[in-house]
């Protein structure tokens, strides 16, 4: 029983510029993705992964090809149905944290649903809801000065959850933590992953990468080589053509 990919991409070109100074970033990404998935997506500066992360965050729209989320082509969709979408299913961690300094945890992860335009007491009940979910509810009342490293990205991931996305993208995630700090978030995110929720992570670093059960490899705005992670041997992959 073969089920719909949660995402799917075909022939997925990018162009950036015009004529003698146009540079193609992306040059016919094919990649397919189940629900339930966690993808680690690595590759060299310049490889096009960056790019293809904009795409399926839709921060940003393809020059030529197919984009499909959850069977909606959304290369057709206009930018205010793009950004209903975004809104509706997608959750983003940055490497950056991106929190607001004088803002305190609870506030932060309240931010996406007063954006919704959703009241008050509404959001936060979500907003100490998402911060139990990381282990931080006891923090709800402290600002980012007053939390590590690892504790500011789990706010950044409550802030992400609180909107109950169906899909995760994460850029770095640890990018900014130490080796301790960066574990403790990896193994957060498979423990989510577990709960069903499908993430996409850019990373640099290898040991960060097998905590995924898919790595996309890009390579010259292309996918490269698919592999399965370390930790999950025995999952059959994603049907990634490049």
């Amino acid at each position: 029983m073969s089920e719909q990919p949660i995402i799917e991409l075909k022939g997925i070109t990018k162009t950036f510029g015009e004529g003698a100074a146009a540079f193609q970033a992306l040059k016919g990404v094919d990649l397919s993705i189940k629900r339930g998935d966690f993808v680690a997506v690595m590759g060299p500066s310049g490889s096009g992964k960056s790019t293809t992360m904009n795409i399926l965050g839709c921060l940003d729209v393809p020059t030529s090809g197919v984009f499909k989320f959850l069977g909606t082509e959304v290369q057709s969709l206009n930018k205010d149905q793009r950004s209903l979408l975004r809104r509706r299913y997608l959750g983003f961690v940055f490497q950056g944290f991106n929190l607001l300094a004088r803002t305190t945890a609870v506030e932060n992860v309240e931010l996406p649903l007063l954006y919704r335009g959703e009241h008050k007491a509404e959001r936060r009940e979500a907003a100490l809801r998402a911060l139990d979910r990381v282990g931080l509810r006891p923090w709800a009342d402290h600002t980012p000065a007053e939390l590590s490293g690892g504790q500011q990205q789990r706010v950044a991931i409550a802030r992400a959850l609180v909107t109950d996305p169906e899909v995760l993208l994460a850029d770095e995630p640890t990018g900014n933590l130490d080796s301790e700090r960066s574990i403790e978030i990896m193994e957060f995110l498979s423990e989510l992953n577990g709960q069903g929720i499908t993430i996409l992570m850019v990373t640099h670093e290898p040991e960060m990468a097998e905590f995924a059960k898919t790595i996309v490899h890009f390579k010259d705005g292309l996918v490269e080589r698919i592999e399965n992670g370390a930790r999950n041997h025995a999952h059959a992959g994603s049907g990634v053509n490049g």
